[in-house]
């Protein structure tokens, strides 16, 4: 299944959330997209949850179902409870480090800033998006002008967000550094990652 690249407002309606930080459609509409004002969302069966919950994710982080799939299955390896190592897995791809350290404004734009080149791990040029960051890598936007205005223009336009507390984020230098893995209580709250692990379990 291939990465989802239309309107992020039409998953906020049709997950009756905004997953998508930069788009209000769901405060806006907040009814599913093709529906024509207010209804009452339709049961779902015990799957389509299943299902609905394991999609909110993937869309979330933009990754194909092939990429989705091999995480978890790497989370279940690990060992301990495979929903926690499953969101940490996530939470730690290069792509969502630059995001949460303010580089870029959406998963999607830290995702392009990595494959185009613009970030260093610990000095070296790292352009995979699915890398994943450990405790001590430093994070920075290569010293190019077009890089450093890419990031800067996000950092401006995203003022008041705050790294979380795994992160340490040097927005003049254009630098950051993860310092721990987040905990329990610092991943993702609004999915449900146990119905997940239940869906991909069948």
């Amino acid at each position: 299944m291939s990465r989802y690249t239309g309107p992020t407002t039409k998953l906020n309606r049709r997950f009756g959330q905004n997953i998508f930080p930069t788009s209000k459609g769901e405060e806006r509409r907040p009814y599913p997209p093709g529906i024509h004002g207010k209804t009452t969302r339709r049961k779902v069966s015990e799957y389509g949850v299943g299902l609905n919950e394991k999609q909110k994710l993937r869309m979330m982080y933009g990754m194909t179902e092939k990429q989705f799939r091999l995480s978890f299955e790497r989370a279940k390896r690990q060992g301990g409870v495979a929903g926690d190592n499953f969101l940490r897995i996530l939470e730690t791809r290069l792509d969502n480090v630059v995001f949460r350290l303010g580089f870029a404004n959406s998963r999607s734009a830290a995702r392009q800033l990595v494959s185009h080149g613009h970030v260093r791990i610990d000095g070296h040029k790292v352009d995979v998006a699915s890398f994943t960051v450990a405790p001590g890598h430093e994070i920075e936007i290569r010293d190019r002008t077009s890089s450093k205005q890419l990031a800067t223009r996000a950092i401006e336009e995203g003022q008041g967000r705050a790294a979380p507390a795994w992160l340490v984020t040097l927005p003049d230098q254009l630098k950051g550094q993860m310092v721990r893995e987040p905990a329990k209580e610092e991943l993702p709250r609004d999915i449900n990652v146990q119905i997940i692990v239940e869906f991909y379990s069948r």
